[in-house]
């Protein structure tokens, strides 16, 4: 499943439909806070996350994951890309940086990324 975190609801909706249309399970959120408290931690495969929301941002969701041990391929979205954050996602193991608007084959690019590493990261039984 594809977990999309974004306070804009329109665009959240918009990645919901985008994700659905390429064959995949999605579920939206409107905080971090809110999936951090939700059941979906453990059947997010990538996680698509905003950078700056009220709250948390989607870099801390995705370094507060990573710090837990339940690191998820995260890819984060930004209307004000800065090479500082794309610097520290970089250094942490996030899958891609977007700036907004972003092209739509890239983001299903990078989706495609961060669920084969995803998959390449489970022990298979």
């Amino acid at each position: 499943m594809v977990s999309i975190i974004d306070d804009d609801q329109s665009l959240r909706e918009s990645i919901m439909d985008f994700v659905r249309a390429m064959g995949l399970e999605a579920q939206g959120f409107e905080r971090a806070e809110d999936f951090l408290h939700s059941d979906g931690i453990v059947r997010t495969a990538c996680l698509i996350t905003d950078m700056r929301m009220p709250g948390m941002s989607g870099l801390d969701l995705h370094e507060r994951l990573v710090a837990r041990g339940e690191a998820i391929p995260t890819i984060v979205i930004t209307a004000f890309p800065k090479d500082d954050d794309r610097a520290r996602a970089r250094r942490n193991g996030v899958i891609c940086y977007l700036a907004k608007p972003f092209d739509p084959n890239r983001l299903a690019d990078c989706i495609t990324s961060a669920l084969e590493k995803g998959e390449c990261g489970k022990s298979k039984s």
